[in-house]
């Protein structure tokens, strides 16, 4: 039986910010004053005519109708709201007419606080609170920040305005936009597209689709234009499924980096690539709403563009049953990718591209349509391995959110186990030992499916050594995708030792070591989930020439823009960017996604700076840098400049 709902809305949950019915209907102003045992916050609200908002203290179906929340736990306010202004009591129906204290003129509430640790300047919290109108009910939420006389202010500086990236001492580095990762991400959209192809969804309408432009047209080249377009349509139409991530994007450039390494959508994800996996078992189906395929279906009959248009986006809706796992992998690889909305432009395109072309090309040449196999129980196969596939996916979501918390739950040997019992089911799986619901007996063994078998045979024997202790667990084919080296079960991990111990979110201290020891700072913005940097620790830091160069003549510090551990109450604040946009400082890895940004014009990761103990940018930034003479280069040209402003 199909599971009927959105299945490609959960992939864009966790992306919206849900709001109340009116904003506005219950506007806040905070103040603090400062009493002879502590502090006390006092908020105070203007309320909308003909709204209501439910008195502090108040039972709501188990939650409290006003609530208080500090980032920092040393801060609580273990007293109930005192509360000024006239209040009304009502029969709530909506809650079987259970009396509230309701304010509907405005009121001010007062709540002392108990702070365990240094007093902050600048405190930072969250008031929740319950509003509505009639029948009506909303939840709010008002962050704000409230000033503590005499509190202290530890706050880290984010902008630092002596680094001029424009001018370097040396023009060495990455001075523009690459365009390697860019092409990557669209050849692998385009081999995505490709492989959706290949699913029982989408290969049995390619003859029937051609078919019907080539006979329904009035001639061969009108037939061949409309199914030209009918692919550009379907191209165009996945690339719109990218415009709204650009909104999001300009909203706040690190958006995209904070969804990638979020841990609750990397927990979603797990969970919808299981659910996608056993729904590619065979065991249901996940599609799109009926009444939204037979309403797109029904203005897709003529060969107008405009009908045309609507058969790509037919084609889009029924085949997203089987285009939908792939997609969704593509979406979130591009994301953890941290490469923002623009790579994820160019993944959909790919993959549009990929989706389209054999549409086109075979309306060119129909002849070639009887070289095509016919549909039949290899399709289930493949969409069976495709379903082992985003489990391997599913443990990788896990692992993130794993690695970002720190849990200690799915360490390198775990993971790697994980892959190479997926590895074994589906070699199992492809050999006919295991069958699957619609799976017919294998009766003969062609030579693709012989190759296949013999692929994940072997990919499966080369992961086992990822699980020893030895010199062999490296794995260097899929560096950074498993946990990092050192994140393993053992005590002693023999590959763990680099040699390099860089400083670890302490940029002030690793600058002051920088003017102690006479060296240039060598700043490795980072990730806990970002894959290619994992790639350069275990692949490029290890290099001997790499590796010297980065012990004996930097000082290095590693700074993780999604790391979640909390900031002390006198660290955190409301910084104002350069673009005038007010942002939270909460966590470590706000701190320094912030500093990232607002120094470096950049929110990808690895990002790779250099700066004199002065802070004068020595060379632009590197990035990605796979080849290690490539980055040893870049370092001797680093080190070159500093010794030249030294001498």
């Amino acid at each position: 039986m199909p599971i009927r709902f959105a299945a490609l809305f959960l992939l864009f949950i966790p992306f919206l910010q849900l709001r109340a019915q009116d904003s506005a209907a219950v506007a806040w102003q905070v103040s603090s004053a400062k009493l002879s045992s502590g502090y006390q916050l006092v908020f105070k609200a203007t309320i909308k005519p003909g709204w209501q908002l439910y008195g502090p203290d108040q039972d709501i179906s188990g939650s409290s109708s006003m609530e208080l929340l500090f980032a920092d736990s040393s801060i609580n306010a273990n007293k109930p709201f005192i509360s000024i202004g006239k209040s009304i009591k009502r029969n709530i129906s909506l809650f079987d007419n259970r009396p509230f204290i309701l304010y509907d003129t405005g009121g001010t509430f007062t709540i002392p606080l108990l702070i365990n640790g240094a007093i902050p300047a600048h405190l930072l919290g969250t008031l929740n609170f319950f509003y509505g109108k009639n029948n009506e009910f909303y939840t709010g939420s008002y962050g704000f920040t409230a000033d503590l006389a005499g509190g202290i202010s530890n706050a880290a500086r984010i902008r630092i305005p002596g680094l001029d990236l424009k001018n370097p001492v040396s023009p060495c580095g990455d001075s523009g936009t690459s365009g390697k990762g860019l092409l990557s991400i669209f050849l692998l959209g385009l081999v995505g597209g490709f492989i959706a192809l290949l699913t029982p969804c989408v290969f049995p309408l390619i003859p029937l689709t051609v078919s019907f432009f080539t006979k329904k047209a009035d001639s061969h080249g009108k037939g061949i234009g409309h199914a030209f377009l009918y692919g550009f349509f379907i191209f165009l139409i996945y690339l719109l499924l990218s415009l709204p991530f650009h909104l999001l994007d300009h909203t706040d450039p690190e958006v995209l980096n904070n969804i990638s390494t979020n841990v609750w959508l990397n927990l979603g994800f797990f969970v919808i690539f299981v659910v996608f996996a056993i729904s590619f078992f065979g065991f249901f189906e996940i599609n799109l709403p009926g009444s939204v395929a037979n309403s797109v279906n029904n203005k897709s009959g003529g060969t107008s563009i405009a009908g045309i248009f609507f058969m790509a986006l037919t084609l889009a809706i029924v085949s997203f049953s089987c285009t939908g796992p792939i997609l969704g992998t593509l979406l979130a690889g591009a994301l953890s990718n941290n490469g923002g909305a623009t790579q994820l432009t160019f993944g959909m395109g790919g993959f549009g591209l990929g989706l389209a072309l054999p549409f086109a090309i075979f309306a060119l040449f129909p002849g070639w349509l009887s070289s095509l196999p016919k549909s039949g129980g290899w399709l289930a196969s493949v969409k069976v391995v495709l379903g082992f596939l985003e489990l391997a996916m599913a443990v990788k979501f896990l692992s993130n959110a794993d690695l970002v918390q720190q849990w200690g739950l799915i360490k390198r040997e775990i993971f790697i186990g994980f892959w190479v019992l997926i590895g074994l089911l589906i070699t199992l799986y492809l050999l006919g030992k295991i069958r699957f619901p619609h799976d017919s007996p294998v009766q003969k063994f062609s030579k693709l499916r012989i190759g296949f078998i013999a692929l994940f045979a072997a990919g499966t024997i080369y992961l086992i050594p990822g699980i020893t202790n030895t010199e062999s667990a490296n794995l260097s084919l899929i560096s950074g995708f498993p946990p990092p080296l050192c994140y393993s079960v053992y005590r002693n991990p023999v590959n763990c030792k680099q040699g390099i111990e860089p400083q670890r979110n302490d940029y002030e201290k690793a600058l002051a070591l920088a003017k102690t020891e006479h060296k240039p700072l060598l700043i490795d913005f980072t990730g806990w989930a970002c894959v290619n940097c994992r790639r350069m620790e275990e692949n490029v830091w290890t290099d001997n020439e790499v590796k010297k160069l980065m012990k004996d003549s930097f000082v290095v510090v590693s700074l993780y823009v999604d790391e979640r551990r909390l900031l002390p109450g006198s660290q955190q604040m409301t910084y104002t960017t350069k673009d005038s946009t007010n942002k939270k400082i909460i966590t470590v890895g706000d701190k320094w996604a912030t500093f990232q940004s607002e120094n470096f014009n950049a929110v990808s990761q690895p990002q790779y700076a250099i700066v004199s103990p002065e802070e004068k940018i020595l060379t632009y930034t590197k990035g990605y840098t796979p080849r290690p003479s490539e980055f040893s280069g870049w370092l001797n040209c680093g080190l070159k400049a500093f010794r030249g402003i030294v001498h």
